[in-house]
């Protein structure tokens, strides 16, 4: 280890002793500088950092009651299996962050299950900020498998991805889906298809025991052309054809319908279908993506559902 190394673990290793202290034993942080030998304002500053480092990580277990009440409606009012509803963060606040937590806390209860699980992971923001709320080690060597690929026409990677982050984080057999997002043409798409590989891991997703997928809107901040998947003709022709909303490639209208164009034929996912049994999660908040996830819900594309709580009033409403 050279120098400027151990200068880094030193410091690493002071930031998660002050939050160790501050969290754990509940000292102040005048307590915490003269046990560490520090300022007070240098506890304060290590405090900030093991929280903004991830060195530690802060739950909220207890559940605000209005956010029950709307949990319960909202399961009785869509049919869903479970719901979860975040506290508003306040309109400066990033929505992804908000349901991050909650929905890290229904996958650790997947992974926490002793018998083997194949879970399929989408892709984009909320998925990615559950990842790295994801504490719980898992109880035993379950699958993780991805629902799309990874690749845009320019062959740049996704900055969301979230099927490598997970299985480096949990040391999980994983199976990427080995095809672009959208290949040239159809045909091109079709040859893909027939790879052995893009067939395993497309039967595996259609066994999956639980899946994750966040829910993307279809207007003009569409994550899909955001990315540069595809380009604002394409939005358009979608957005003309009555797509509202995406899961994973799949595009769809206000009652869930599949929305079909000539760029669909290209996209290289695994199409999730309505009314299946397993739990098919979608994580989506925000009043950009209302018109998505009522959709989503109405054509039962999923079955549980982590929002905010502005969110799940308007759904309500």
């Amino acid at each position: 280890m050279n120098r400027m190394t151990e200068f880094e673990s030193s410091r690493e290793d002071e930031a998660a002793r002050a939050g160790w202290l501050y969290y754990v034993g509940g000292m102040t942080q005048d307590q915490i500088a003269n046990e560490l030998g520090v300022s007070r304002q240098r506890a304060q500053r290590l405090v900030s950092r093991a929280v903004s480092e991830g060195l530690v990580r802060v739950r909220i277990e207890h559940k605000i009651g209005a956010c029950l009440e709307l949990e319960a409606e909202l399961v009785r009012r869509f049919g869903l299996q479970t719901a979860r509803v975040a506290p508003s963060l306040g309109e400066a606040g990033d929505s992804a962050r908000a349901t991050a937590p909650l929905a890290a806390t229904l996958l650790e209860r997947i992974l926490a299950r002793p018998d083997p699980q194949v879970i399929a992971f989408g892709t984009g923001r909320s998925l990615s900020a559950m990842v790295g709320e994801v504490m719980q080690r898992p109880a035993t060597e379950h699958k993780i498998v991805s629902l799309i690929g990874n690749i845009a026409p320019d062959g740049s990677a996704s900055f969301y991805d979230v099927i490598m982050r997970m299985a480096d984080k949990l040391r999980l057999p994983h199976y990427p889906m080995l095809a672009p997002v959208i290949s040239e043409t159809a045909e091109e798409r079709a040859l893909f298809d027939h790879l052995k590989p893009v067939q395993a891991v497309k039967k595996l997703a259609s066994a999956a025991d639980a899946t994750f997928v966040g829910i993307g809107q279809m207007n003009d901040d569409a994550p899909i052309y955001k990315d540069r998947f595809i380009s604002l003709e394409e939005l358009r022709e979608l957005q003309g054809a009555g797509a509202v909303g995406e899961i994973v490639g799949s595009f769809f209208n206000d009652e869930g319908q599949p929305v079909e164009t000539p760029l669909t034929a290209r996209i290289g996912s695994y199409r999730i279908e309505g009314g299946r049994e397993a739990p098919i999660i979608g994580i989506a908040a925000g009043t950009n993506k209302l018109a998505a996830i009522r959709g989503a819900l109405s054509g039962k594309l999923v079955n549980a559902l982590v929002t905010d709580e502005p969110t799940a009033r308007a759904l309500l409403g």
